[in-house]
């Protein structure tokens, strides 16, 4: 599995070497992380924080709660996230169904599997961590029940289809304007197994990309941009069909982005972006591709897992 590699015994957070600096800071580092079960764990840090919540006024509720953009209700009004929401939903293929995601997930979801960085998670003192993208989550249940199809069938062809909208919250600090610390993310998650000569990529693919061009013309966007980018000679073949096939979509262009430069590393094969024009300026909205997430849950590598991410609350500014 991929996991983020950390910096060996020379922290590049300051803070963090600040902390360890301290008489005994490497043993007690080195005891909580490996030298107690997660129970005894969860069991010492539920009482640390009750006696740090006992300690606390009103009044430094209320100043966090000031302070803190974390807790700041969204800017985003919610009856025009909520229209965004249902022209999204209302543009779902047949077949995929909608789920309600729990609020947390657990801990290592967003890095055991994907490349996550696991300090732009908040996690929490019961093992978990706080959604930072429903396609971790879409992809967690997903497995799951190809897991239970093979168990079945090993040969099982029957796709999942999966959508959420959930309200995520991620902990890097972002300082450009618009940049907000939760938000809305639309995801959707197709998983199944390789049918051979590619057929499953160009299928899936090509059925997140038409349900990109629907949902952006019913949210309102005049001119949208697929940005398609080939990560391997042999899903060329594959973009090239895709172009053919979505040539004719009215008011959307679809264009090849080779010089992209995120997401290496992070999607295999083929991925996307979706972007729609504002005052002549395109500006992402969407962005998705295949990843080897599945294969890593089930421990098959015939399993294939294609994912797309929406963010509500830009679609709305829009």
């Amino acid at each position: 599995m991929k996991r983020h590699q950390p910096d060996g015994d020379a922290p590049a957070n300051p803070a963090l070497r600040r902390v360890l600096g301290r008489p005994g800071g490497p043993e007690l580092l080195d005891l909580l992380s490996n030298g107690m079960s997660g129970a005894d764990l969860t069991t010492l840090l539920l009482e640390v924080f009750r006696r740090r919540a006992d300690q606390r006024t009103p009044a430094e509720v209320m100043r966090r709660y000031r302070d803190d953009r974390f807790v700041a209700p969204a800017p985003t009004g919610f009856t025009a996230l909520r229209r965004t929401e249902d022209a999204l939903v209302s543009a779902l293929p047949d077949g995929f169904e909608t789920l309600v995601l729990a609020p947390v997930l657990p801990l290592a979801a967003h890095s055991a599997v994907a490349t996550v960085d696991p300090r732009k998670v908040i996690a929490t003192v019961r093992g978990s961590e706080v959604a930072a993208d429903p396609t971790n989550a879409l992809a967690l249940e997903a497995s799951l029940r190809r897991s239970v199809a093979l168990a079945a069938d090993p040969r099982s062809r029957v796709p999942v289809r999966l959508a959420a909208i959930q309200r995520v919250t991620r902990a890097q600090h972002f300082d450009a304007p618009g940049m907000l610390a939760h938000f809305q993310i639309f995801g959707l998650v197709t998983a199944g197994r390789d049918t051979g000569n590619r057929s499953f990529e160009h299928q899936q693919l090509t059925e997140h990309l038409r349900f990109a061009a629907r949902a952006l013309t019913a949210a309102g966007a005049q001119h949208t941009e697929i940005r398609l980018t080939c990560l391997e000679d042999a899903s060329r073949p594959v973009i090239d069909r895709i172009r053919g096939d979505l040539a004719a979509l009215p008011g959307i262009a679809v264009i090849e982005d080779p010089d992209r430069t995120t997401g290496r590393g992070y999607y295999t094969s083929m991925c996307f972006k979706v972007c729609t024009s504002v005052d002549g300026h395109y500006l992402e909205v969407a962005d998705g591709g295949f990843v080897d997430w599945s294969q890593l849950l089930t421990g098959n590598r015939k399993e294939r897992l294609l994912i797309s991410g929406y963010g509500v609350d830009r679609l709305t500014e829009l």
